[in-house]
């Protein structure tokens, strides 16, 4: 199996040629920005190689090749694919369940020969600040391996871009797969072929069928007759994760769609959380105010900007005070003006006590009863504390 050149790679001075995991260090940095390419490659799907890929699936699990029915978006294929048929007590398997038999028994063969854990790389590590010093303190390369390069890939990709793509069908499709956006555990394994691990004849053969998929297609759903596949994205719009150790995207477009199709169907996306087209196109006080969700009114309010919201809201300015919790920070309390059915309130802003990973600190909105006339004491209600008490506090987090 081979892959296409991207970057990622560069000449190694000569001290990294004598150290042996730092050579395979770059060697496996040089996979993950090649399959990183191919997740979020807008170019037209190789049908032809998509379809080789799958009908040698199909026989893998003893059917005959189906019928490909290809679609421009994961919208579209939400309207065709059939849905999966129910399993019951002694009957065979489908030829769904049976395909994911195969990948699992492949992935367990991969995972053996490599001693790997596919929920280690899931696990909460301290990133290093350099992945090479860290090897020279003594951190495993098979461990960078499984944070550096699947964990990064499964954060950008799976994580992000699939999770947006989640979000906007709202209705899961039934079991299919993710085509270019399941490159998070191909480039794993392909790290390792690329450093000198041999898996066998037959396991790289049939992981070469899954990795070309990824190579080729978007989402994909098999069914006994049928599969239909997705054509790629035309957009695709990221942005680094603020501190990241390896690289990690998310996704982000503050002036349209975070992810677009041929057909027009598209998602959109807010600095990594998946948001109603509204967020991006045509954000309101009014529709942030009636937002029941507290993540996406949080990313419209950022859209808009807080004053440009206060503004807009027509929230009257009731007073200020120094945030005795948060040094060199003010606290801010507003009057909500009351709309016909709902409770009156008001609105505390604040600055987070806690840095971004990027460094900044983020102004936050918080409800509060309308009879605080004090932002103390709003502030300390918040935590379940009188004003006096959270003044008391060396600092908030």
């Amino acid at each position: 199996m081979t892959a296409p050149r991207g970057p990622g790679a560069r000449t190694l001075d000569h001290s990294e040629i004598l150290d042996p995991s730092r050579v395979r260090w770059q060697i496996a940095e040089a996979a993950r920005a090649e399959w990183l390419a191919h997740a979020l490659s807008c170019e037209p799907a190789d049908r032809p190689a998509a379809e080789a890929a799958i009908s040698a699936l199909y026989e893998l699990v003893d059917q005959p090749p189906p019928t490909f029915v290809w679609v421009d978006s994961p919208g579209a294929a939400a309207k065709l694919v059939p849905p999966s048929r129910t399993l019951s007590a002694g009957t065979p398997t489908w030829l769904e369940s049976r395909l994911a038999n195969s990948l699992s028994e492949l992935r367990a063969r991969l995972n053996r020969r490599i001693d790997f854990s596919d929920h280690s790389s899931r696990r909460p590590v301290i990133p290093p600040e350099d992945p090479p010093e860290a090897l020279d303190r003594g951190l495993a390369l098979d461990a960078l391996l499984a944070h550096g390069v699947r964990g990064a890939l499964r954060s950008s990709v799976l994580g992000s871009v699939a999770a947006t793509i989640r979000a906007e069908l709202r209705e899961p499709i039934g079991l299919g797969w993710y085509g270019q956006h399941e490159a998070h555990w191909v480039a794993h394994y392909d790290a390792h072929r690329r450093i000198g691990v041999h898996f066998g004849q037959e396991p790289e053969r049939v992981f070469g069928l899954w990795a070309e998929t990824v190579r080729s297609c978007g989402w994909w759903w098999p069914r006994d007759d049928v599969c239909v596949l997705t054509e790629r994205p035309v957009v695709v719009r990221t942005e680094p994760v603020p501190g990241s150790a390896y690289g990690e995207l998310r996704m982000h477009a503050a002036d349209g769609p975070a992810i677009a199709y041929p057909d027009g169907w598209r998602a959109y996306a807010w600095h990594g959380t998946p948001v109603p087209p509204w967020v991006i196109e045509d954000v309101t006080a009014d529709a942030i105010n009636t937002e029941r969700n507290i993540e996406i009114r949080r990313c419209a309010v950022e859209r808009l900007g807080w004053d440009g919201y206060i503004e807009r809201a027509g929230l009257a300015f009731v007073a200020r005070a120094p945030d005795p919790g948060n040094p060199d920070s003010e606290l801010l309390l507003y009057d909500v003006p009351r709309a016909p059915g709902t409770i009156a309130r008001r609105l505390l802003l604040a600055v987070n006590g806690s840095v971004e990973r990027d460094g900044t600190r983020r102004r936050y909105g918080l409800s509060v009863p309308p009879w605080f006339d004090d932002p103390v004491d709003a502030a300390g209600w918040s935590y379940g504390l009188t004003g006096a008490q959270y003044t008391g506090l060396l600092r908030r987090t």
